[in-house]
């Protein structure tokens, strides 16, 4: 496997597909790289070096008991880019993943970045707050917590084939294949580090820095997205980085790179050409 090891001597795990111009995958809750798999067969047949890696605590990387919160995620974001010597990346998140792409160019810039892109992504603030009133009363975050602690592999299946895909929506057609791939992403996951994540994903402001965005950058969101409401995320967001492009997929889930993969794909290469 392609692994290397950070300054905290955790394992990180990562996929190096195709060649070309660089694009780089952060991935959501509680999954691993495994989740941009479409995207990355796509881009790296369409002339890309397309690289994802397992958040530390996710999939094939190491399972720490320290250091699952988002500065971290950041550092070894970075630390990554800086062993494979990436220069001009699109650096794109899905979810926790938009977080932990906002706080690598908080913390650390965008000078290996040529673009950015955040799908589905929770910045700039999940959790409701005074500052916040559209956000998502704590009690919903101590909910996952809770169930995540009674019956993890009980709860994983439950987002899936309900509010993460809009399986629970009238008329949807749920893939049981989407659903177990979901559920084995989650349950290789270490349980402290994907239950620490929720406090990270969900109480993080990344209202700062999403301030220091000096490139490209695209936004893609569902408007029937349950997990990550668009209003307190994406369309705030497009208001806090200057010059950024929102694109709503009307009707759409959280999941969209399973759902909506066809579009999402295109769309990701028009913006990579761009």
């Amino acid at each position: 496997m392609s692994t290397f090891t950070t300054r905290d001597k955790t394992e990180i795990y990562y996929k190096d597909w195709g060649s070309g111009p660089v694009v780089v995958l952060s991935h959501g809750w509680p999954l691993s790289s495994d989740s941009w798999e479409a995207q990355m067969f796509f881009l790296a047949n369409n002339g890309y070096r397309v690289i994802a890696h397992d958040r530390r605590g996710h999939g094939r990387s190491s399972q720490p008991w320290n250091g699952n919160e988002m500065d971290t995620y950041a550092d070894d974001l970075a630390e990554l880019l800086e062993h494979l010597e990436i220069e001009g990346a699109s650096l794109f998140g899905f979810s926790t993943g938009g977080g932990e792409v906002a706080r690598y160019i908080g913390r650390h810039g965008t000078a290996r970045l040529a673009k950015a892109g955040l799908i589905s992504a929770v910045p700039p603030l999940m959790v409701q707050t005074e500052s916040n009133p559209g956000g998502l009363p704590l009690s919903v975050f101590d909910g996952i917590r809770a169930a995540s602690v009674a019956d993890r592999s009980q709860l994983y299946i439950d987002v899936a084939s309900g509010p993460f895909f809009g399986y629970n929506r009238p008329g949807a057609t749920p893939s049981q294949g989407v659903i177990n791939a979901f559920w084995m992403q989650g349950m290789m996951g270490g349980h402290k580090n994907t239950y620490d994540c929720i406090k990270a994903f969900s109480e993080t402001d990344f209202t700062e820095d999403l301030k220091k965005f000096s490139i490209p950058t695209l936004i893609l969101h569902g408007d029937d997205d349950q997990i990550v409401p668009i209003d307190a995320a994406a369309r705030s967001s497009s208001r806090l980085i200057p010059h950024a492009e929102l694109v709503i997929y009307n009707g759409a889930p959280h999941g969209i790179t399973d759902t909506h993969k066809e579009r999402l794909n295109n769309d990701l290469l028009a913006f990579l050409r761009s």
